[in-house]
């Protein structure tokens, strides 16, 4: 369903996960509401856009059109002198009524809903809003739109914590059902991933030893 029909080179996309946001900071579900990158995420993000920089030929930089993916995208985009190509696509999921929500009233007022997205998030729903499976069509037609559009090179994304997870899924098992033993990515992670001839596959997730001390997975208890 999410493969490509055409294109005959590898084409490697470098997924980015936002820095640490406000959001993260303050213990809430974000989804597509529009918190900033917090000082420390964008100093995480700074340092992952000369990592990129330092390992990687980039010929062309994509993101969510959410600030705090769009904000880590500028950090790689002011080192190459590139434009950021905003796509709403990119997204985090929509949670509809937890968006905004702290985690810790998700799971006294949504009991049942929240243990499901806990313990077996490919199952999963939010309360209102996007299933993880609309998510992952939609990122997995997003990834498919722009490696058909840069085939043979190699493209940095910025997006989401879910949406990465939810892609890592895909390509490693071909379905959701494995998604809770893929671990989530910390934050201004890079995780790299190639298509070639039909066929994705996922080269390294999470890197993010260039973050050192400044290294976070947040939030903690999603």
């Amino acid at each position: 369903m999410w493969e490509i029909q055409g294109g005959s080179n590898v084409t490697t996309l470098i997924l980015i996960r936002h820095g640490e946001s406000e959001a993260n900071h303050q213990g809430y579900f974000a989804g597509q509401i529009d918190p900033d990158l917090q000082s420390k995420g964008l100093k995480q993000a700074e340092l992952t856009g000369k990592y990129i920089v330092k390992n990687y030929k980039v010929d062309k930089i994509y993101s969510s059109d959410l600030k705090r993916a769009y904000n880590t995208a500028k950090c790689l985009a002011e080192l190459l002198d590139m434009e950021v190509v905003k796509d709403k696509n990119l997204r985090e999921i929509y949670a509809g009524k937890w968006e905004g929500m702290k985690f810790d009233d998700l799971v006294a007022v949504y009991p049942k809903e929240y243990s499901l997205w806990r313990n077996h998030i490919g199952r999963s729903s939010c309360v209102g809003g996007e299933n993880v499976k609309q998510l992952g069509d939609r990122i997995m037609n997003a990834l498919t739109k722009i490696a058909k559009e840069n085939d043979g090179k190699t493209v940095a994304i910025a997006t989401h914590a879910t949406p990465i997870r939810v892609a890592q899924s895909i390509i490693e098992s071909g379905a959701l059902d494995e998604m809770e033993n893929i671990p989530w990515v910390s934050n201004a992670s890079v995780t790299v991933i190639e298509y070639n001839r039909g066929t994705w596959r996922v080269v390294a997730a999470s890197i993010d030893k260039h973050l050192a001390e400044l290294k976070t997975v947040l939030p903690t208890n999603v």
